[in-house]
């Protein structure tokens, strides 16, 4: 019997509250050190922006929690935008990441971007956010403002085909690669990210489809591939773990990804690690698998596999 398809009404009434945005201010910024496409370990920029929902509802994100149900305003993602270069330590590179999709005029009004790009232009690179589908000559319009190296970073997830559908992500991989050659025509950099184990797969199918996903990417031109935990936590998720139908992956699995993906030198990859412990069922060998994957994150090597008499040979 095949699985229900979740739409976008049933994701919606799964949610919990959202938190409260202040549209003038982002929701989160930071500066951390990253692996460049030059080859060296840079400080990069994250600016968390509030900004409107993604018109896309994917099944598996959170997002939503910081965004706003109605248009943003004008002007306020550019003062968003200044407020954070003021306040961040300097870096050369940029992130700007907006729970959904930098070229929604809904999100972004058309009028803020020529501001936008003019505050960026500093960066070597300005990496944004943007689904496959909205990839077009608006992203070349900002490129040509910015005046820098621009990159941009879409949902992937998986390409699995039938789990990519059951997503509602309203893509398919051909929609991906399209994007992928539309922005490679463009001397655009493209970063995909790709889940660990999503819904309706087995732990050993995680592991096989992420390492497949981030092959297929690399094959389209992709340059830079981050591997993210699946989680709960956003309501329907929440439903599918009760139901059986998802359970978060564990540490060894990402472990595995990484260590396969980083051994091809093809571009690249970066496990996510926030809210990592989640995924790790052993304390004692936590925070040297944690600092590992991290060395692995900023040197692009795969480092020595850590020995813990608690839970090896079966890691977990």
């Amino acid at each position: 019997m095949s699985e229900p398809q979740w739409s976008d009404a049933a994701i919606v009434s799964a949610r919990g509250p959202r938190n409260s945005v202040v549209l003038d201010r982002p929701y989160a910024m930071l500066v951390e050190p990253e692996y460049s496409a030059a080859g060296l370990v840079e400080d990069v920029a994250t600016v968390f922006l509030s900004n409107r929902e993604c018109v896309f509802r994917c099944l598996m994100c959170d997002l939503w929690k910081n965004t706003t149900e109605v248009p943003m305003p004008a002007g306020a993602v550019v003062r968003q935008v200044q407020h954070a270069i003021e306040e961040l330590p300097g870096a050369q590179h940029i992130k700007l990441y907006n729970s959904g999709n930098f070229f929604d005029s809904k999100a972004f009004p058309r009028g803020d971007l020529p501001e936008i790009a003019s505050l960026v232009a500093r960066y070597r690179t300005v990496i944004i956010e943007n689904h496959p589908k909205l990839c077009n000559d608006k992203v070349i319009a900002f490129r040509d403002q910015c005046g820098t190296q621009l990159e941009v970073a879409m949902g992937l997830e998986t390409s699995h085909a039938p789990t990519l559908s059951r997503l509602n992500k309203q893509m398919t991989t051909a929609d991906f690669s399209k994007a992928c050659g539309f922005l490679r025509k463009h001397e655009i950099r493209i970063r995909a990210f790709v889940l660990l184990r999503p819904p309706w797969t087995t732990e050993s199918e995680g592991v096989q489809r992420a390492i497949e996903s981030v092959r297929f990417a690399f094959e389209n031109g992709v340059e830079c591939c981050a591997v993210i935990p699946t989680r709960a936590g956003n309501g329907i998720m929440d439903r599918l773990q009760e139901s059986g139908d998802f359970q978060p992956p564990v540490l060894s699995s990402l472990e595995s990804v990484l260590e396969e993906t980083l051994a091809w030198r093809a571009g690249r990859v970066f496990a996510d690690l926030w809210d990592l412990q989640r995924f790790s069922k052993c304390d004692n060998c936590f925070n040297s698998r944690y600092q590992r994957l991290q060395q692995m994150n900023l040197l692009q090597t795969v480092q020595p596999t850590v020995i813990c008499n608690a839970c090896s040979p079966g890691k977990v």
